[in-house]
């Protein structure tokens, strides 16, 4: 497979439960039970805008585990795409690991499976790449993968942040606050955007 290079150095990785979306107790394993964080969606499309280049990473051992299938997710994802499409916004491509934990994959954050499949297809450079996450596990993915992390506070990153205190990452309220950070970044105003 060749890859589809973007010509670009705007790349923004997101995790997707607890950052875009609320991570509930147990699995979405429906998408009724998908709702986006405020203003997730709008950051996206606002990024987007910009000219940045978002894709999702995201740990699915649910599939693993046999709570849901592929085609299960697949319908949640369609959800997170449509409700993102209707406020002008979009997604490169879904990355995801349907592994159990047990499974020593390579592809399961912290690892930096996903993300290298990413650098792979689109030809990316990811020292220049940001990645959102709200775990310690995407910390530790991003940094593996060589991106620059942003933890933001929403879903388990308070925890993360409390259970951390020597983590030196910038963390960000939420979505939103990441992407107006970014937007003002790119004036060149920014520490974390060099």
């Amino acid at each position: 497979m060749h890859s589809q290079k973007l010509g670009m150095n705007k790349i923004l990785i997101l995790d997707r439960d607890g950052v875009i979306n609320h991570d509930p107790e147990g699995y979405i394993s429906h998408p009724d039970d998908w709702h986006p964080i405020e203003g997730s969606l709008s950051a996206i499309a606002t990024l987007n805008r910009l000219g940045w280049h978002v894709f999702v990473v995201t740990n699915q051992s649910g599939i693993g585990r046999g709570y849901y299938d592929l085609e299960s997710l697949a319908k949640i994802h369609e959800k997170m795409l449509q409700e993102l499409a209707a406020v002008g916004g979009h997604i490169e491509e879904i990355f995801f690991c349907p592994h159990h934990p047990d499974a020593n994959c390579v592809c399961r954050k912290p690892q930096p499976g996903l993300i290298f499949a990413i650098q792979k297809k689109f030809d990316l450079k990811l020292h220049e790449a940001f990645f959102v996450g709200d775990k310690l596990s995407d910390i530790e993915a991003a940094k593996a993968a060589g991106c620059k992390p942003l933890l933001v506070l929403t879903g388990q990153g308070e925890k993360t942040r409390e259970e951390n205190p020597l983590l030196d990452v910038p963390y960000f309220a939420n979505l939103a606050s990441v992407a107006a950070h970014l937007a003002v970044a790119e004036a060149g105003s920014s520490e974390y955007y060099s």
